[in-house]
């Protein structure tokens, strides 16, 4: 029979609920304190209307199972504390001082009320079991010996967040808390159980009511995995700023209180300035951790039901509508009490026959430390899953729960007695295509050189190295050839030389950390740099050492002979070579080039991947790079100035097999432009290899490419088409200008006015009608020669008119710009060397015997065999004539000079015919 007694005293509330058997009024009756407030709301319900029907079935099913009490029945006396800690303790001392003797307390919701009388149970030694208590801080078991409880208290969350992150590999969390006694508690506990367990907690932010400060700051510490304790109105402005700060989706995880009502964000939604839509995104895939109201098992419980039927039957009884998640903790509670009285009544029926446990009264201290021993062992398996009790605090089950698409939906559950997490048939859904990770993967990614790139490269190089190969095959091959001997082969091996080193030095810039290693790699960056410096100046320097021969020779026409072999240009070179070896040596005694790897700002992975890639690129580099760059680039300039100073001195001799002035101009032109185009790039793209690499190597291929090819292949051309033409001096022509005071002593010979197109045509024409003029008289000069040689008495047959040519021909004046003070070096050996006029019939010269002899055929016969060779030999080369070099007055007509080659050694230069 069961009866409902309420009892109205002013303000407070007395509720009596005593169940008994009326079958058995004999049974002896235990009293339990209940205490319960009247009108207490958790999660918006009156937990006293949720409570009161499941106790009630717990009493009613407790009586069913008449083995366990045997002759005791149990009645429950609830009291209203009002949730007042002056009218909660008034409620407890008034039913212990008028009400029956209690055995224990049951009950206990508001925090305050009841850990002021769990507190306070140690002198009355009573043992209280709540059912709605869960604040952290009555699991302080120094503070509340006495206290139990068959709800998880809330720090209960916390082995099972933990064994969810290990779960999920996560490793750095972060800490959001409102600033709330309880959920302080929480954040703290939470610190313990992670501590040691390799888990970081990289930032613990909290807030009063704005905690958008706080969510930036947690993004600003990348914090991914974010752990909050907040209510319900806090957890909408959380989500607002999370969603203003984009700490959402695929790489954020939240995970916060799961006890929030459903649709618990339409309450406050208006209150924020954040809009549903955004709002909804931002949570969509939270986390929510909570105690499980009801074991899912199907397993029978200690009362012979499942927890589905009890379920069942107690929302029969109860009626419509979602009830509190308490009530199977208070249904579990009842048999707690009874199970522990049961073993207490064993104990004592084990020991001391004659106490019983209704001989218990506030001062049995020995009853007390019983029930208290025996509560703590008592375990079973109840509609919550099982009942087991670890210092006064329930072990119970762990439910996690997800946000998904607007609703929450139960993902695991974690068993706090066998400390096991499950996840319900993979049902958690994350917004990536895996699990967030806990920090922002930095995948460090070395930016290196593209292998097919690297190989087209490779092969234009060694197309390159092929090339100056058949050019030095060439060159070694026709050394003999007059063409390639006077244009120096050994220079141009040097020349070939350097451009193979440059090239190789291509193969060296490819190579980087996807091919060698880091001390490899170091190493590379000091030979590379020798090499391709190296090669410059070996080919450079010969190319200019053989452009400085030429312009000694011509510049200096006072010699009257000058040799420069090539063991001197091949001093030049080394001592070129000598001064990059210095600098090399110090650079790398005193400032070696180091291996060295520039960090760049993180890139999304391409992939899609939650992971951020942050490229790194190896550099050669060292403590003061500016300054011995710059001494190489000063010292290879100057190089270059002295190339051109000297390709422009040289521009006008016009032997194409001595003068490679226009070759060398060109090539310091293009080498110049592309090196200063080349360097500006490289240094813009030092972030992307593949085009520095692209750069680097196309300038090197491009500038040696085009030096060899200027070199050899006009001599490759000419030595196919016309081998004698580039031997022959056409016109030799050099420039060198003397003051007007000076004019009478100069020996040089002035050059022709190029800037003056009409006038050079003019002489050109004239030229060619002075040289056939030259050939006939050459012939009659011949004739005239053998007739003295044959018969010296014929000289009076010589014709006047011949002489008078000849005059002419040694009276010929250079063409001159109109300076008086320019002679010609023709003019010159005339004045010196005046001739004698031949065929004069002066009477004057016959009054002395050594002028009536002048004209003898003696006399004419010595004066011809020293003015004709002077003739032949020194003045006619320049127009064609014989070589000055021939030492015979006398030539056969079939060793016409025309038809002779100009050696590169000479001791008379004329110009300007």
């Amino acid at each position: 029979m069961v009866f409902w007694s309420w009892k109205l005293d002013t303000l407070m509330l007395f509720v009596l609920l005593i169940i008994r058997c009326s079958e058995e009024l004999n049974r002896t009756r235990l009293s339990l304190l209940g205490l319960l407030p009247s009108s207490c709301l958790i999660d918006q319900k009156n937990l006293t209307a949720d409570v009161l029907p499941a106790v009630h079935l717990a009493l009613k099913h407790l009586y069913k199972h008449r083995w366990m009490l045997k002759n005791y029945e149990l009645q429950v006396s609830f009291h209203d504390t009002q949730c007042d800690n002056a009218k909660g303790l008034k409620a407890f001392y008034d039913a212990i001082k008028f009400g029956p003797n209690h055995l224990m307390v049951f009950g206990g919701v508001c925090a305050t009320v009841t850990s002021i009388i769990a507190e306070s149970l140690k002198g009355w030694n009573l043992v209280q079991l709540s059912f709605a208590a869960t604040t952290p801080e009555l699991a302080d078991k120094k503070k509340y010996p006495y206290f139990f409880r068959t709800v998880p208290s809330d720090n209960a969350v916390n082995p099972a967040i933990l064994k969810l992150l290990k779960h999920y590999h996560w490793k750095r969390v972060g800490t959001l808390t409102q600033d709330v006694q309880r959920f302080s508690e929480v954040r703290n506990n939470l610190t313990g159980v992670l501590d040691g367990k390799d888990i970081e907690i990289s930032d613990t932010e909290s807030f009063s009511d704005d905690p958008c400060t706080s969510v930036k700051k947690l993004k600003g510490n990348d914090v991914r995995i974010i752990l909050g304790q907040f209510n319900e109105e806090m957890a909408v402005k959380v989500f607002c700023c999370a969603y203003d700060e984009e700490m959402y989706g695929s790489k954020y995880q939240w995970i916060i209180p799961g006890w929030y009502e459903n649709l618990w964000w339409e309450a406050w939604i208006n209150s924020s300035q954040c809009l549903s839509k955004n709002l909804l995104a931002a949570m969509e895939g939270y986390i929510g951790v909570d105690f499980e109201p009801l074991s899912s098992k199907t397993n029978k419980t200690i009362s012979g039901r499942t927890p589905q039927q009890y379920e069942k039957e107690y929302n029969a009884r109860r009626g419509d509508g979602q009830s509190s998640k308490f009530h199977g903790y208070a249904y579990d509670g009842i048999w707690v009490i009874a199970r522990t009285l049961q073993r207490a009544m064993n104990y004592l029926n084990a020991t001391n026959k004659h106490q019983k446990i209704e001989d218990f009264n506030y001062s049995n201290q020995k009853l007390g430390n019983i029930f208290l021993n025996a509560m703590n062992e008592t375990r079973f398996f109840g509609v919550t899953g099982d009942v087991v009790f670890k210092n006064g605090e329930r072990m119970g089950t762990i439910k996690f729960t997800q946000f998904q698409e607007q609703k929450e939906v139960k993902v695991g559950e974690y068993n706090a007695v066998d400390d096991t997490l499950v996840i319900i048939n993979n049902s958690i859904r994350f917004q990536g295509v895996e699990p967030p990770k806990d920090k922002t993967i930095i995948q460090e990614e070395l930016r290196k050189i593209s292998l097919p790139l690297y190989s087209i490269l490779s092969a234009l190089t060694i197309l390159g190295m092929i090339m100056a190969s058949a050019f030095l095959f060439f060159n070694i091959k026709n050394r003999n050839q007059k063409l390639i001997k006077m244009s120096s082969p050994y220079m141009n091996n040097l020349i070939i030389l350097g451009g193979m080193l440059s090239y190789a030095s291509i193969f060296l810039f490819g190579l980087d950390g996807s091919f060698v290693s880091e001390k490899t790699f170091e190493t590379l960056c000091t030979v590379r740099t020798w090499i391709l410096t190296v090669g410059y100046t070996t080919a450079f320097g010969a190319m200019f050492a053989k452009t400085w021969r030429v312009h000694a020779i011509f510049k200096n026409v006072k010699m009257k002979k000058k040799i420069i072999k090539d063991q001197k240009l091949l001093g030049i070179v080394g001592g070129m070579l000598l001064i990059d070896l210095c600098i090399l040596i110090c650079w790398q005694v005193v400032d070696p080039l180091r291996r060295t790897v520039e960090k760049y700002n993180m890139e999304p992975d391409p992939a899609g991947r939650d992971i951020s890639i942050r490229p790194i690129l190896e550099h050669c580099e060292n403590t003061h790079m500016t300054i011995w760059l710059g001494i190489v680039y000063a010292y290879k300039g100057l190089l270059m100035l002295f190339g051109c100073f000297l390709a422009w001195e040289t521009r006008n001799v016009s032997i194409p097999a001595l003068n490679d002035s226009k070759y060398i101009g060109m090539s310091v032109y293009n080498v110049g432009i592309m090196c200063i185009i080349g360097a500006a790039v490289s240094f813009l793209t030092r972030d992307q290899p593949n085009v520095q690499f692209c750069i680097v190597a196309l300038v090197i291929i491009f500038c040696s490419t085009i030096t060899l090819c200027l070199v050899f292949v006009p001599k490759l051309i000419t030595l196919r088409t016309n081998p004698d033409a580039a031997t022959q001096n056409r016109r030799f022509q050099f420039t060198q200008n003397q003051k007007k005071e000076d004019s009478k002593t100069s020996t040089s010979v002035t050059s022709v006015n190029q800037a003056s197109t009409s006038r050079l045509e003019g002489l050109q024409s004239e030229n060619h009608r002075l040289r056939m003029k030259i050939t006939e008289l050459d012939k009659d000069l011949e004739e005239v020669t053998m007739q003295l040689q044959d018969t010296p008495e014929k000289t009076t047959y010589i014709k006047q008119n011949h002489y008078q040519d000849l005059n002419d021909i040694l009276s010929i004046r250079n063409f001159t710009d109109g300076k008086d003070g320019e002679k010609a070096i023709l003019k010159n050996h005339l004045d010196q060397n005046p001739p004698a006029q031949w065929g004069s019939s002066d009477p004057s010269r016959t009054s002395k015997d050594a002028i009536e002899d002048i004209n003898s055929p003696e006399h004419i016969q010595r004066r011809l065999s020293l003015q004709l060779p002077i003739l032949h030999h020194a003045y006619l080369p320049s127009i064609g004539g014989v070589d000055a070099s021939c030492a015979s007055p006398c030539v056969s007509p079939s060793a016409s000079p025309r038809h002779r080659h100009v050696p590169p050694s000479f001791r008379v230069m004329v110009s300007g015919l």
